[in-house]
C-alpha cells in the first residue's frame, strides 16, 4: 500500500505556551513553524498588548521577551481563545498594573472561577469570576495553593507558568486534574525555557526565577492530525504523520493507538507515526478518553461505521468547551440517523447507516472537522459554519480536498 506523508500545521497548545514563555523570558526567542490560526493570532496580539514584540521571519515568529511579568496598563481581547483567558490573567497578576480581559460571548460562558480564586488568593484584585475581568496587579506573593483542575487543566497550567515571577515561587497542589498530558506538556516546556520544576505526587513546586530565551521548534498538532488519522481509518489509505512519533510531547498522539483498537495498523518511530486503515472498523470497545478529550469527537463521528457499539467514557469536562460537546455530538449524530446513548460523562454510538444532513457546528471547530471525516463515507453531509475551523486550522478543507479530491466540493456545505 502506498503511504502519503503528511505534514500537519503546528500545535495550538504548544504555540500558545511558547508565546507566553518567550514573552516572559529575557532575550529574543525564535518560534519555529508556529501555528497561524485565529487562536494563536489572538494570543500573539494579546502578548503584544503586554509589551512583548512579535515579528514574522518567514515561517517563524521572533519574540522579544519582557524578562519579567508585565508592568503597564493594558486591555487584552481573547477572541474565542480559552488559552488566552486562562494563561494570561496569572501572568499579568504577577506584574504591576491594571488589566482588562475580555472575549467573545462564547468565551464569556466558559468557566474561570478556579483560576480567579487562585490569583486572588495570591494577591491580585480581580473584579469578577467570569469574563470580562479587571485585574489590579501588584505582584503575586506565592507560597502554597491548591487549585481545582477537574474542569480544565488550563487553570493549573496558567498558574504554574506565572509562578516563577511570584515573590516566593509557588507550590501548587493539583488533585485529580483532567487532561494530565497537557500539564505534563506545560512542565516540559517550562524546563525547555530554562526553569526547573519539581513534582511530588499531586504537588508541583516552581521556584522564583526567570525564563531563558531560545529557539523552539513547534511540533505538528496531534489533535488536528486525529482527523486525518481517522480519514485513513475510514478510507483504507495509509498516512505517515511527520513530527508526531514517540518523542512527541503531546498526549493526543494516544489517539493513534485508539484507532489501532479499531483495526488500523499503527507503526511508531521516534519522529513519525504511520496509520493504515483496515477493511472494516472493529466495534464492541470502550475507550476512556479523559486524557485526550479533544479527540473524542473524531472517534464519535466515525464510530457509526464500526461493526459494533463504541463507548466513550470520562469526558464530562467536554461539556465546558467551545460548546457542550457531548450534547452537540449526540444531536448531530441523531440528525444523521445514528443511534446513540449518552450520560453526563459518556456516550455510546451504535453501528448505523448514516445519511446526509446539516450539522450544527455550534461555532466549534472540532465538530466541523470531525463530521467532515464522516463525510468521506456519507454523501450529503453539510456544515452550517465551515469557517469555524479557522480557530485552529484555516486551511483544513483545502488540505482535506487535496487528499480526497473527489470529496472536495461536497464537504463544507
Amino acid at each position: 500500500m502506498e503511504t502519503d506523508r503528511l505534514v500537519i500545521p503546528g500545535s495550538k497548545s504548544i504555540t500558545n505556551r511558547a508565546l507566553l514563555l518567550a514573552a516572559a523570558a529575557k532575550g529574543t526567542s525564535v518560534l519555529v513553524r508556529p501555528l497561524v490560526s485565529a487562536d494563536t493570532s489572538a494570543f500573539k496580539t494579546a502578548i503584544q498588548a503586554l509589551g512583548a514584540n512579535v515579528s514574522a521571519d518567514g515561517d517563524n515568529w521572533v519574540v522579544e521577551g519582557l524578562g519579567q511579568a508585565p508592568h503597564l496598563d493594558a486591555d487584552i481581547w481573547c477572541e474565542d481563545a480559552g488559552t488566552v483567558a486562562r494563561f494570561l490573567p496569572p501572568f499579568v497578576a504577577a506584574g504591576q498594573g491594571k488589566f482588562t480581559v475580555d472575549g467573545s460571548e462564547q468565551l464569556r460562558r466558559r468557566p474561570l472561577r478556579p483560576l480567579v480564586d487562585g490569583i486572588r488568593h495570591l494577591g491580585a484584585r480581580v473584579s469578577s469570576e467570569q469574563l470580562p475581568l479587571t485585574i489590579e496587579a501588584s505582584g503575586l506573593a506565592g507560597g502554597e495553593y491548591e487549585i481545582e483542575a477537574h474542569q480544565s487543566s488550563q487553570f493549573a497550567s496558567g498558574l504554574i507558568m506565572a509562578a516563577p515571577y511570584a515573590r516566593q515561587g509557588l507550590r501548587v497542589r493539583i488533585p485529580n486534574p483532567v487532561s494530565q498530558p497537557y500539564l505534563t506538556m506545560t512542565l516540559r516546556m517550562m524546563r525547555d525555557f530554562g526553569l526547573e520544576t519539581s513534582t511530588d505526587g499531586a504537588t508541583v513546586s516552581v521556584p522564583p526565577g526567570r525564563y531563558t530565551a531560545r529557539r523552539y521548534e513547534i511540533e505538528p498538532d496531534a489533535s488536528t492530525a486525529s482527523y486525518f488519522a481517522a480519514a485513513s481509518a475510514v478510507s483504507g489509505r495509509s498516512f505517515e504523520f511527520q513530527g508526531l512519533g514517540t518523542d512527541s510531547i503531546q498526549g493526543d498522539t494516544s489517539f493513534f493507538n485508539v484507532l489501532g483498537r479499531l483495526g488500523a495498523e499503527v507503526h511508531w518511530a521516534p519522529n513519525s507515526v504511520t496509520i493504515s486503515g483496515p477493511e472494516r472498523l472493529n466495534g464492541d470497545i470502550e475507550v476512556d478518553m479523559g486524557e485526550i478529550s479533544d479527540t473524542f469527537m473524531t472517534l464519535a463521528a466515525i464510530a457509526p461505521l464500526a461493526d459494533g457499539p463504541i463507548t466513550i467514557t470520562n469526558i464530562g469536562h467536554a461539556r465546558l468547551k467551545e460548546s457542550d460537546r457531548i450534547s452537540a455530538m449526540e444531536t448531530n449524530l441523531r440528525t444523521l440517523g445514528v443511534q446513540t446513548d449518552v450520560g453526563h460523562d459518556w456516550m455510546r454510538i451504535y453501528p448505523s447507516t448514516p445519511h446526509g444532513g446539516r450539522v450544527n457546528c455550534h461555532r466549534d471547530h472540532r465538530i466541523a472537522m470531525a463530521f467532515s471525516i464522516l463525510g468521506l463515507r456519507v454523501d450529503g453531509i453539510t456544515l452550517d459554519d465551515p469557517q469555524c475551523v479557522g480557530k485552529t486550522f484555516p486551511g483544513f478543507f483545502d488540505y482535506l480536498g487535496r487528499l480526497f479530491p473527489e470529496k472536495a466540493l461536497t464537504l463544507p456545505g
